[in-house]
């Protein structure tokens, strides 16, 4: 990143049915990483989009009585609204039905096939249509199922197209040993490594029974296997988004996905781009899933928590710091409602929300709405602030999320105990403590300023408006804002709403 770049993706979303909270969650907290490295000055490009091709889409297309392309259409949009309803940043939306998409992809397979790497040959194997994916017996669920979706595998024949996959064994293991890093977390990289060094088989990556799809630019009978098309869109995005040759971003800086498409990436994903004489990305991070009940959603069982209504209850900031505190990055986490409005109440409105009415209150009353000047005897608090906010960003330079939500709160939680321990109220009482209670009250208010600013990422709406009741500007929110003393002087407070109301629902 000498250059200042950084490429982010989320993955592809399948259009076989509406988007639900795990779509939200990977889009989320991509969001949150892609504004934080926006803070730092770097120049982001945020990618994420929809995967519309394959067997299942077809049949749910045949389904719904309608065409695939009117169904991908319908369902895309349906993810692309999802992206706008939760603040989603990104700068690229792909649609693998986009045109520009097939000519691109088309031309990667091209050169896999000139470096030796594609051959035809006939395969037989058991397959997951939701899965659209192959499974050998040593993955099967009992009594041959879908390790995913526990439905029952299908048995399929064809003549196809293969990636000469095995022979990048070694080439993958020499890669994982110079890129510790590439997999994160860590034990992620151990389990790809694992499924390297247990043998790996050549890839069918063409289906001749299947009009839904890329047509093989060499061979007009075969459309490109779903999965490999669609990891092909994080890289002819750079080609095309917004009318632009963005190549120079390749390789992405940081890719973002659930720990079942592991395997796709972590190892299939980068043999594909050595062999096409591509650097693979240099960051993969796996989270966990969003469990309901101790299982994992997915809309091909009906386990699943919709994400709208909470946000229309309770705002979407609520929505986007839930998930980020709630859930350990990287681990599994459980969505509940009563999870959701224990941090809703006690955090964001008692502790963060009520610690703006306060600090807005104090200092209309007992300085005509005007935030006194530094008196210089907060140096300690400073220093504070100081590691806070260097800890934040040094959780997110390994992108846990989740760590730097827990250590920015830790600001305002200190703020609060500032509060209690100052007690602006009683220090009005006394006219020899002028200057006591003007230090209270600028560090109340600038140290609320940068907790907003470090918050942002997560809750930029909240944050932006807050910032607005300190009288400070609401998009001063890079990086050289979060300095004690970096805030506008003698700033004039404005009353606001609750920024978290509290909220009557009905079970």
């Amino acid at each position: 990143m000498s250059d200042g770049s950084f490429y982010l993706t989320t993955p592809i979303y399948y259009v076989n049915a509406a988007p639900h909270v795990g779509h939200a969650y990977t889009s989320i907290m991509a969001d949150i990483i892609a504004r934080h490295r926006r803070q730092r000055g770097e120049a982001v490009f945020f990618l994420t989009g929809t995967d519309e091709h394959g067997t299942k889409i077809a049949q749910s297309a045949e389904a719904a009585g309608r065409t695939p392309r009117e169904h991908a259409d319908a369902l895309s949009q349906r993810f692309r609204e999802m992206g706008e309803v939760l603040g989603i940043s990104n700068d690229f939306f792909i649609r693998t039905t986009l045109p520009e998409h097939a000519v691109e992809a088309g031309r990667f397979l091209e050169r896999m096939r000139d470096a030796g790497d594609i051959y035809r040959d006939s395969y037989g194997g058991w397959y997951c249509v939701a899965s659209e994916s192959f499974y050998p017996e040593n993955e099967w669920g009992e009594g041959r199922t879908c390790p995913v979706h526990g439905t029952p595998l299908e048995w399929v024949e064809e003549e196809n197209w293969f990636f000469r996959l095995s022979a990048f064994r070694e080439r993958l293991l020499a890669f994982y040993d110079a890129n510790p890093d590439f997999v994160l977390p860590r034990g992620r990289q151990n389990e790809a490594r694992s499924m390297v060094e247990h043998g790996l088989e050549d890839l069918s990556i063409s289906r001749a029974q299947l009009e839904w799809g890329i047509t093989v630019p060499w061979d007009r009978e075969q459309v490109i296997y779903v999965w490999i098309e669609a990891l092909l869109n994080y890289w002819t995005a750079l080609r095309f988004a917004g009318g632009e040759d963005r190549s120079g971003l390749w390789p992405a800086q940081l890719q973002l996905m659930a720990k079942d498409i592991l395997k796709f990436h972590a190892v299939i994903w980068p043999a594909m781009l050595m062999s096409a004489g591509e650097e693979p990305p240099e960051q993969l991070f796996i989270h966990g899933y969003v469990l309901k009940g101790g299982e994992r959603m997915s809309k091909t069982t009906g386990n699943i928590v919709d994400p709208f209504p909470f946000i229309e209850d309770y705002g979407l900031d609520a929505m986007r710091y839930y998930l980020a505190r709630e859930i350990r990055f990287g681990e599994d986490g459980t969505f509940t409602h009563e999870g959701f409005v224990a941090r809703y109440e006690g955090e964001l409105a008692n502790e963060f929300g009520n610690l703006l009415n306060r600090t807005v209150n104090m200092i209309s009353r007992y300085r005509d709405g005007v935030v006194p000047a530094d008196p210089g005897g907060d140096a300690d608090f400073a220093a504070e602030v100081e590691r806070i906010v260097a800890e934040v960003h040094g959780h997110f330079d390994v992108h846990d999320v989740t760590r730097a939500s827990e250590t920015a709160w830790a600001l305002v939680r200190a703020l609060n105990q500032l509060v209690e321990q100052r007690a602006p109220w009683k220090l009005a009482k006394d006219r020899d403590a002028a200057a006591d209670l003007d230090q209270a009250l600028y560090s109340l208010a600038e140290g609320l300023r940068v907790a907003a600013v470090i918050l942002w990422p997560f809750m930029p709406g909240s944050c932006e408006a807050l910032l607005g009741a300190l009288g400070q500007d609401p998009d001063a929110v890079g990086v050289e804002a979060t300095r004690m003393g970096a805030g506008r002087p003698g700033a004039s407070v404005t009353e606001v709403p609750p920024l978290f109301p509290k909220i009557e629902v009905d079970a």
